[in-house]
C-alpha cells in the first residue's frame, strides 16, 4: 500500500492539473492513468481534430489563392502525410507533458484504476491511499439506443482521427461541435458531406443568430444538412451506409459518422458503490467541486457544466488550491469561453440571447450584431460573420458575447476579460484596438452599443 497526500485517478487535462498545480504546493502526488497521459483532448480530441482542420484550411487556401493573386493548383490531399502532420503535434506535447509530470515528482501508474473510497484507488492488487482524491474519469463517444458503431461504415471520432483517406462521401449525425467540425475537415478535404441534426438547427446550443449564419455559411461551401427531423436508423451496404430518417428521407454515403455527444465515464468505477451521489450520469459536487465525500473531488467531463478541456484544466488547479486552503476563486461555468474550430468558427461566453431576455427581462436587454465586413483585417483576409454583444440597459454590463468568422476563437480572450469582469460597453469604448486587427472589431462593437457607432449604421 502506498501512501499520498493525493491520489488522482485519470490523467486528462483535469487529471495532470491538479497533479501539477499539488505537486507544485508541496503535495506528494500519485496520478494513475489506464490509458495515456494527456487523455482524450490531446490524443484523440482537441489536438488532432485542430491539426486536421489546420491542414483543410490550408488545402483551401491553395484553391482559393487566385483569388488573392496568387495562381496554384492543389495537387491532392496525401492523408497519411496530413496523419504524420498531425501525429507529430500530439507526439511533441505529449513529450513535453511525461517531462512535466516527471519533473515535478509526480508519481505517474499505469493501470486500471477503480476507486473503492472514501480515500483509496486500486490498480490491480496494488492500494493508492490519498488524504485527498480527485476523481477525472473524463468521457467516451456517445452513440444512439441500438445503434452498432462498426470502425469501418459506421464510426465515432475516435476512428475518424485514424482514418487512411478521405471518404468520397460522408453522413455525420449530430450537427453540433463535433459534428460541424468534422463536417469542415472532409469538406475541405474533398468529400461531400451530410449533416443530420434532429433538433431545429445546426449548432443548437449557440446564440439562434450564430446559429443561423452558421447553416448559410456551410450553404455556401456546399455541406449539405437535415434538420428538424430525427434520425431512424442506416443501412450498411456492399457500396457504404444509407442513413434513414423518420420522416422517410434517405442519405447514402460511404460511411457514417456518430457526433451524438460524449457521454460521462462515471459508471463502473467503483463510484455507487463507494456511496457517491449522482445527478444524472454526473458526480453530484458543490461550488468546490467536492462530492458528498469531502476529502473526494471531480473534475472535468464527469461534474456540471461544458465538457471542454479548458474546463477541467482549470478545475484541477482549482481542486488542488482548495484542499490546500489557499480560497480559490470560484469557477463560473458561464465565463468559460467556448470555440466550435469549423470553418467559420464559433466562439462564445456568457449567455446567449434568449437566456438573457429570460433571466433579466426582455425590455431589460440590449444589443448589437457588428458585422466584420466594417473590418478592415477581416476584409484583407476575405472572411465574413460578426460579432453580437448582449448587455443590460442603463449602461449595464455585458452578460453575453457571441461570434462567428474565421479565427474569431482569438478574439475570446478580450471577451472574458468583458464578462468575467461586469464590463459595460461604456467601460470598453475608450480603449484603444490596434488597426487593422480583427481585435479592433471587438472594440468597434462596444462603440456602437455604447451609442457611438463608426463603422456600422447602427
Amino acid at each position: 500500500m502506498a501512501s499520498y497526500d493525493l491520489v488522482i485517478l485519470g490523467a486528462g487535462s483535469g487529471g495532470y492539473a491538479a497533479a501539477l498545480r499539488g505537486s507544485q504546493l508541496g503535495l506528494k502526488v500519485a496520478l494513475i492513468e489506464r490509458d495515456v497521459l494527456g487523455g482524450t483532448c490531446l490524443h484523440r480530441g482537441c489536438i488532432p481534430t485542430k491539426a486536421l482542420l489546420h491542414a483543410g484550411e490550408i488545402a483551401d487556401n491553395v484553391r482559393e489563392s487566385a483569388s488573392f493573386g496568387v495562381k496554384s493548383n492543389l495537387l491532392g490531399i496525401d492523408m497519411p502525410e496530413v496523419n504524420k502532420y498531425k501525429d507529430g503535434v500530439v507526439g511533441r506535447l505529449y513529450k513535453g507533458l511525461q517531462g512535466l509530470v516527471k519533473h515535478r515528482g509526480v508519481d505517474y501508474v499505469t493501470g486500471e484504476g477503480k476507486f473503492v473510497g472514501p480515500n483509496k484507488v486500486k490498480v490491480g492488487d496494488q492500494e493508492f491511499v490519498g488524504n485527498y482524491i480527485v476523481l477525472a474519469t473524463g468521457s467516451f463517444p456517445k452513440s444512439l439506443p441500438g445503434l452498432e458503431i462498426d470502425g469501418t461504415q459506421v464510426i465515432n471520432s475516435e476512428h475518424a482521427l485514424k482514418l487512411d483517406k478521405v471518404p468520397a462521401s460522408v453522413i455525420i449525425l449530430g450537427g453540433g461541435v463535433i459534428g460541424v467540425e468534422f463536417a469542415s475537415v472532409w469538406k475541405s478535404l474533398g468529400a461531400e458531406v451530410t449533416i443530420i441534426e434532429g433538433l431545429p438547427r445546426l449548432v443548437p446550443a449557440e446564440d439562434e443568430a450564430v446559429s443561423k449564419a452558421m447553416e448559410r455559411a456551410f450553404k455556401k461551401r456546399g455541406i449539405n444538412f437535415s434538420t428538424g427531423v430525427r434520425f431512424a436508423g442506416v443501412d450498411r451496404t456492399k457500396h457504404g451506409v444509407v442513413a434513414k430518417l423518420e420522416d422517410g428521407q434517405t442519405f447514402a454515403a460511404d460511411l457514417m459518422l456518430v457526433a451524438v455527444g460524449r457521454g460521462s465515464a462515471t459508471r463502473n468505477q467503483g463510484f455507487e458503490e463507494a456511496g457517491l451521489e449522482f445527478d444524472g450520469e454526473l458526480l453530484k459536487v458543490n461550488e468546490n467541486l467536492q462530492t458528498n465525500l469531502a476529502n473526494v473531488y471531480a473534475v472535468g467531463d464527469i461534474v456540471r457544466g461544458p465538457q471542454l478541456a479548458h474546463k477541467g484544466f482549470q478545475e484541477g488547479i482549482f481542486v488542488a488550491e482548495h484542499m490546500k486552503g489557499l480560497n480559490p476563486r470560484i469557477i463560473d461555468i458561464t465565463a468559460i469561453p467556448r470555440v466550435t474550430y469549423s470553418e467559420p468558427e464559433i466562439s462564445s461566453v456568457g449567455i446567449n440571447e434568449s437566456a438573457a431576455k429570460e433571466k433579466y427581462g426582455v425590455d431589460q436587454i440590449r444589443t448589437i450584431q457588428y458585422d466584420l465586413a466594417g473590418n478592415g483585417k477581416s476584409q484583407i483576409l476575405k472572411t465574413a460573420g460578426f460579432i453580437k454583444l448582449i448587455a443590460l440597459k442603463n449602461g449595464g454590463q455585458i452578460v453575453g458575447i457571441h461570434m462567428i468568422g474565421s479565427r474569431v476563437g482569438e478574439l475570446l480572450a478580450e471577451a472574458q476579460l468583458m464578462y468575467s469582469w461586469d464590463a459595460s460597453p461604456e467601460d470598453v469604448a475608450p480603449y484603444v484596438h490596434a488597426h487593422p486587427t480583427m481585435s479592433e472589431a471587438m472594440g468597434e462593437a462596444a462603440m456602437a452599443l455604447a451609442g457611438k457607432p463608426l463603422h456600422t449604421h447602427s
